[in-house]
């Protein structure tokens, strides 16, 4: 599926993705989980390039959960590895696209302090872009978003009648990123994972049985259509439905 066939003018302004699938990918070749993850690599740049020119406004993608951590040692260290290899050979490119990378998740739990330097150069170098924004759920866990949001709030001495959706939502991770209309999942698992827990109340989902490394832009464009076929009613009552 190209662009050709989707509205443009009725593409979601925030999609989310948890990208799912490496180690069975990989493991389908007879290969170590970590080629999976490495696979994933082009998945994720052609996803992003493919959202910029559908005029996708925010992109987020499951980089890594703070449930993680539990995985084999050698796999947790790829993965950190992975990630800030990401970081260095891709950020010059995004920039050059005038697109700008945020995090969110955790950075004062377990993540090495170089990947957090990493971290802030990157977002230094692409703060000011506007093309669109590519936020990386990085130690990322959507009941540890809440549990520090509640932190936040208690700290700052707020009274408890005072404390409303707003509220809570000025104390996530990143109170400017609008909710993701679109969630997409790969590889055939139907869960959302401890993903933007608060934020995709209303969001529409999507899961294809296609493994991560696999995925393409065609593959998104094919989920936008899916959504684009939806009625979505936020808890109300479309034009066609009728009083009983």
């Amino acid at each position: 599926m190209d662009l050709s066939s989707l509205d443009l003018q009725r593409i979601p302004v925030h999609v989310a993705v948890v990208m799912d699938g490496n180690g069975r990918w990989a493991q389908r070749r007879g290969l170590p989980r970590t080629d999976g993850h490495a696979a994933g690599e082009e998945a994720l740049m052609d996803t992003i390039w493919g959202a910029l020119d559908a005029g996708i406004r925010w992109l987020t993608v499951y980089a890594f959960s703070t449930e993680n951590w539990k995985r084999p040692v050698d796999e947790v260290r790829f993965l950190m590895n992975f990630n800030e290899r990401l970081l260095l050979t891709r950020r010059d490119e995004l920039n050059e696209r005038n697109v700008k990378l945020q995090f969110i998740g955790r950075r004062d739990w377990r993540v090495p302090k170089r990947i957090l330097r990493r971290i802030d150069e990157t977002l230094e170098l692409t703060g000011d872009n506007t093309a669109m924004t590519v936020s990386m759920a990085f130690n990322y866990g959507g009941r540890a978003e809440l549990v520090d949001a509640v932190r936040a709030i208690a700290a700052s001495g707020i009274k408890p009648e005072k404390i409303d959706e707003k509220t809570i939502r000025q104390h996530l991770y990143d109170p400017t990123m609008p909710d993701p209309e679109l969630m997409v999942r790969t590889s055939g698992e139907y869960r959302m994972s401890n993903f933007l827990m608060w934020e995709m109340a209303y969001s529409e989902l999507v899961f294809t049985d296609v493994l991560w490394p696999d995925f393409r832009r065609e593959n998104l464009y094919a989920a936008i259509d899916e959504y684009q076929r939806r009625d979505r009613r936020f808890g109300g009552l479309s034009d066609t439905d009728g009083l009983g």
